[in-house]
């Protein structure tokens, strides 16, 4: 999505759950008058601004016409166009929010190297340079400081102070113009950032391919594109709505190129070569240059983030061990992703957070963290970590993320389906354990509807389809008589076995409402809310990689082993009358792609590989199975 806000067609931050908010709130009245708002107080200049190799990107640059006073500059970098092209042709929105418009700033947007107008050859998350680069080396740190430079020289009218935002893969381009930052880059915020494509962050998680959001993304946005162009048109027909139907029907992953692409998406094929986290992977995380950071940070992110909530953690976390004197603000929300630059960010799904958290955000914390870095204007408010707590849909100010006066508290897996805050006392392994079956033939769905995305909405989705299916271990609390308070990281420790030679560990922490919980007022799906499984948080380990995510190991089959790993962030009370619920599964189709459960490099799998699995978790005094959160 880019940072000027509204969504554009086929871009990878754009859901369909955003996109029909995009095409609602668009009405030709609105659209109409937005645009001769803009039209009436920017002038728009177009350049190519030459980079230190002689290649040269395309920049808009929209100036306010009042040339009373001076303005602080607002970069956007991005892949997906920063189109109208054409001097005569503006956007119909600026800046983040209408905010920003009105208040005034020299808005500037970019095509970045290799991508639509802008010269070059484009490279997926182009890997970070050492500082000891040779004077005509290109990153992206380069390509934002040559920009700025270029910016503050030939631009007139600035007040000297450039800012930085962006949403997703703008917001990757964001972190790096941050790293060895320009002298007059002040103020940047990174939201839904990219920071490891290989251990949280979009395609993977913990080495597990997301399949359809790869897939699909690539099959419009991968395309090569060999020239500078206003036109980039590649549409995929699915041929159904079923996607469940459709990654069934794919079958072995190679089939994706073979029956598909054909050989004109590289990065497909780059990321089929590339199965552990190996050079090309290691190269592409962002995490260990997120050092020495002088530019004042506000990272954001959603809780229900289906894409990039590892982002943007990891690069707040980063930011806070390696630059202790860095301005560095965390803010989470209640917003799947991007959910915070549009609409009022209320519901997700048929969870209703009681408030409008995305106004909230864009009024009281975005548009101020500009507005006194840039122009001196208002005061320096902000906590360490604005975070918007679900369950009693309240925001939180911390001065440090997670909570220092938390601590640590597990639940472990007991007999019965209990889930339990007392460790087990059985001793006997061979019949304290719950077994499943696990058929790739035959995954457990994601979401109980069809959908041929990745749906949004599955963040929060009612878990009961899955809990209801012999594949799927459940385990839950009794009724809760009060307020449980959990942030933080979700540490999973499991005790597995398996009668194949690799398999995925699915975990799920849900929330359990009460059976006479109220209907939606609205409610024409006649949806019901008693008993509604809310996942508050799920995430995948593929289990080859449990004890080096560079050198994976089989399973010997039946044999017992410790799988560890650690979920992404919370901030949700359990409130009383509810119960908390954990579920074990190993299929989360097509969410994830199909772990043969065989041990085989699986981008290159056969259909003969997949095999059927039985799979059991124990649960004793040698071998407890457990999460451990932060609780009060």
């Amino acid at each position: 999505m880019q940072f000027a806000s509204r969504f554009q067609p086929g871009d990878k931050a754009v859901s369909c759950f955003f996109l029909f908010c995009a095409l609602t709130a668009s009405a030709p009245t609105a659209s109409a008058q937005g645009l001769e708002i803009v039209k009436s107080t920017y002038t728009k200049y177009e350049y190519r601004i030459p980079m230190r190799d002689g290649k040269r990107l395309f920049t808009a640059v929209y100036v306010p016409k009042d040339q009373a006073k001076t303005y602080p500059i607002l970069l956007s970098r991005t892949p997906y166009s920063c189109k109208p092209y054409g001097v005569d042709q503006y956007r119909e929105n600026l800046g983040p929010s209408a905010l920003f418009s009105k208040a005034g700033y020299i808005f500037v947007y970019q095509d970045v190297r290799g991508r639509w107008m802008s010269e070059g050859e484009f490279v997926d998350m182009r890997p970070q340079l050492s500082a000891n680069r040779g004077p005509q080396e290109i990153d992206e740190s380069t390509d934002t400081w040559d920009t700025i430079d270029w910016l503050v020289k030939h631009v007139p009218n600035h007040n000297g102070k450039v800012g930085m935002a962006g949403i997703s893969y703008p917001g990757f381009y964001t972190s790096a113009g941050m790293i060895n930052a320009h002298p007059n880059l002040i103020a940047c915020s990174p939201q839904a950032p990219i920071v490891d494509w290989f251990i949280g962050d979009d395609w993977h998680h913990n080495g597990a391919l997301q399949l359809p959001h790869a897939f699909n993304f690539m099959a419009t946005q991968g395309h090569k594109r060999p020239e500078p162009t206003k036109k980039i048109e590649h549409k995929f027909d699915h041929a159904t709505p079923d996607g469940y139907d459709f990654f069934l029907r794919l079958g072995p992953l190679p089939n994706a190129d073979a029956v598909y692409y054909k050989g004109d998406v590289p990065f497909w094929n780059e990321v089929m070569k590339h199965g552990n986290y190996d050079d090309f992977w290691k190269a592409r995380n962002l995490r260990p240059h997120l050092k020495q950071i002088r530019p004042a940070v506000m990272t954001v992110g959603g809780w229900f983030d289906a894409e990039n909530l590892f982002g943007a953690l990891e690069t707040y976390k980063q930011i806070e061990s390696s630059s202790p004197n860095t301005t560095n603000v965390l803010v989470m929300g209640p917003w799947v992703h991007g959910g915070w630059s549009g609409g009022d960010g209320d519901v997700l799904g048929h969870v209703s957070f009681n408030a409008k958290t995305a106004v909230f955000y864009r009024e009281q914390i975005e548009f101020p963290f500009f507005e006194f870095h840039l122009k001196g204007e208002g005061k320096a408010i902000h906590p360490e970590a604005w975070v918007f707590e679900t369950g009693t849909n309240v925001w939180r100010q911390y001065d440090s993320w997670p909570p220092k006066n938390f601590s640590k508290r597990s639940f472990y897996l007991s007999s019965e389906g209990r889930l339990s805050s007392e460790p087990p006392k059985q001793t006997d392994p061979e019949s304290n354990y719950d077994e499943y079956p696990s058929d790739p033939a035959k995954p457990v769905p994601y979401l109980d509807k069809v959908s041929i995305n990745m749906a949004p909405e599955y963040m929060t989705a009612d878990q009961r389809h899955a809990s209801r299916r012999p594949d799927v271990l459940v385990y839950q609390t009794d009724i809760l008589e009060n307020d449980t308070v959990l942030s933080g990281p979700i540490e999973v420790e499991l005790h597995v076995s398996t009668s194949g030679t690799d398999s995925d560990w699915v975990v799920k922490l849900i929330d359990v409402y009460p059976n006479d919980y109220p209907d939606p007022k609205d409610n024409p799906a006649g949806v019901k809310l008693g008993g509604y499984q809310q996942l508050v948080r799920g995430d995948v380990f593929r289990g080859k990689f449990r004890k080096s995510f560079e050198k994976p190991e089989p399973f010997v089959p039946n044999q017992p082993e410790q799988v560890k790993f650690t979920i992404p962030d919370i901030c949700h009370v359990f409130r009383p009358g509810h119960r908390m619920m954990v579920q074990i599964q190993s299929t989360w189709f097509p969410l994830i792609d199909r772990n043969p459960q065989t041990f085989v490099d699986i981008y290159t799998a056969k259909h003969s590989d997949f095999q059927k699995a039985t799979q059991r978790v124990f649960r004793t005094t040698t071998m407890p199975s457990r999460i451990t959160v932060l609780t009060q």
